[in-house]
């Protein structure tokens, strides 16, 4: 009698591993592909090219792929409760061109959170209380954010305060700021959908049945959802602003697509309720690494949109459209 009882677990943990690389059953959704993914393209380019493995290398890669974790980030955090936020890119560009304007950065800072708390606090109640798509909702605003970006810088130029040149490309405690932003972002984030009520909220939403069972305050959290998504496409906006010295009223652009691309890629269904921050990462870091092969591989940057498109295509069209969480 005890051998079937053995066999029947060992079945039950060995169906639990299988279910745990194909993201069935789990809120977190498949995550654990792109990471094997992203360890064959890291352990294909160490072998095919000799800089990918040199610190200097990896340390860009690092403040290439910082930008789009930001952002992708509060992307996440959107598509959990069913939205989506095509603005962000316009607040990254509008952030650098209100840094750029030589403000003390005691002003320029809290200017630019503020602005992005309006922006956000405009999509969320476009969406919820006029009830209009989220992606015509933000695509609006994103024109909308991005026409303001070229009143206040028509060009690329100007100069940030050096505080925030320092932020990006100092030091602290020995370690490169670039990889401070990066573990800053993750635990902030990770409190925030984790491990937090808060958190639970989002999942709740995505997944529509549960938030009205158990009563959860849908506009609120939505509202708040997308605050979180513009004020984390400002901090990408201040780090790119360091990166750059500069403002730049077009730096933004890619990051609408690329964030939305990380976030599928990491496993979060755009029919929300399912996602994770730990995919998201990996997602990202999967970005950056075929982005950074293929620069080290002189892949001409055309063929590199296009290879960004085909990635976003496929991920999408994976995705199940009817059962959330399967």
């Amino acid at each position: 009698m005890k051998r079937p009882y053995i066999v029947e677990v060992k079945t039950t943990e060995m169906s639990q591993l299988g279910r745990l690389f194909v993201g069935a059953n789990s809120r977190h959704g498949l995550w654990t592909v792109p990471l094997l993914v992203a360890l064959a393209c890291s352990l294909a380019l160490a072998f095919s090219t000799n800089e990918f493995v040199s610190s200097q290398n990896i340390l860009n890669l690092v403040a290439q792929a910082a930008p789009l974790i930001l952002v992708s980030i509060g992307q996440m955090i959107v598509i959990l409760v069913r939205g989506l936020d095509l603005s962000v890119g316009s607040v990254v560009s509008l952030t650098t061109g209100i840094l750029s304007l030589n403000a003390p950065v005691y002003v320029a800072v809290p200017g630019v959170m503020l602005a992005a708390v309006v922006i956000g606090l405009l999509n969320g109640i476009t969406v919820t209380t006029f009830r209009v798509h989220p992606i015509i909702a933000t695509l609006s605003m994103m024109g909308i954010v991005q026409g303001i970006t070229m009143f206040v810088r028509p060009s690329a130029g100007g100069s940030v305060p050096s505080e925030i040149l320092f932020l990006v490309s100092g030091k602290l405690f020995g370690i490169y700021m670039p990889v401070i932003w990066v573990i800053a972002a993750i635990l902030v984030a990770w409190k925030v959908v984790h491990g937090s009520r808060f958190g639970l909220h989002l999942f709740a939403i995505g997944g529509g049945e549960t938030a009205a069972t158990f009563g959860i305050a849908e506009r609120r959290n939505v509202l708040a959802a997308y605050v979180l998504s513009s004020c984390f496409a400002a901090a990408a906006g201040i780090f790119l602003a360091g990166r750059i010295v500069s403002g730049d009223p077009n730096i933004g652009t890619q990051y609408a697509v690329d964030s939305i691309t990380a976030v599928a890629l990491g496993g979060t269904q755009l029919a929300g309720g399912v996602g994770s921050l730990h995919g998201t990462v990996i997602g990202c870091a999967l970005l950056a690494v075929i982005a950074n092969g293929m620069n080290l591989l002189n892949v001409s940057a055309f063929i590199q949109t296009i290879v960004k498109g085909l990635i976003l295509l496929a991920v999408i069209s994976l995705q199940p459209r009817k059962t959330i969480g399967l």
